[in-house]
């Protein structure tokens, strides 16, 4: 059974490599979630998005807002919510160092662009499910087994701060 160590280790690599959550404000009217590219600073975050000044989520960050975000890992062995602080952030030095091609795709004027956004998600708890829907899992219950009692074991809340 992995530690909460252990998960949150994975969770950083997941998605370093996989780079895709959802992210929304949290108790904001209209703070729906949606996919975005994550770049990850170090080994804990921060979180950086690219986004648009004209989408929803930009015009509604404020200095101090509060965000969620989830994350399924490709191969769908992990899974988080992440609860954390969300800002715009205004860096040209930031932006120099994570811009990249793909970014680049999204914005005709490229790092000059006007609407150019860089948010900053600083991550400070989540909880982090490992996957235990497996063959083996599928066995036991046929078995007589019960499954929450594995689980149990494949899910840990961790504080990132």
């Amino acid at each position: 059974m992995p530690t909460p160590q252990e998960l949150e280790a994975e969770f950083w690599k997941a998605l370093k490599s996989d780079m895709t959550m959802m992210i929304g404000l949290d108790g904001v009217e209209d703070g729906h979630a949606r996919p975005m590219t994550a770049q990850v600073d170090g080994d804990r975050g921060p979180i950086w998005f690219f986004t648009s000044t004209d989408t929803d989520l930009a015009k509604k960050v404020t200095q101090h807002a509060r965000a969620i975000a989830t994350f399924t890992s490709k191969n769908h062995k992990l899974f988080a919510t992440v609860h954390g602080g969300l800002s715009l952030d205004t860096s040209r030095e930031n932006i120099d160092r994570l811009w990249n091609r793909y970014v680049e795709a999204w914005f005709k004027g490229g790092k000059e662009d006007p609407k150019v956004a860089l948010l900053r998600f600083d991550a400070e708890r989540a909880e982090i499910w490992e996957d235990a829907s497996s063959i083996m899992a599928g066995i036991k219950l046929m078995f007589g087994a019960d499954p929450k009692e594995e689980y149990k074991d494949k899910v840990a809340k961790v504080a990132f701060r």
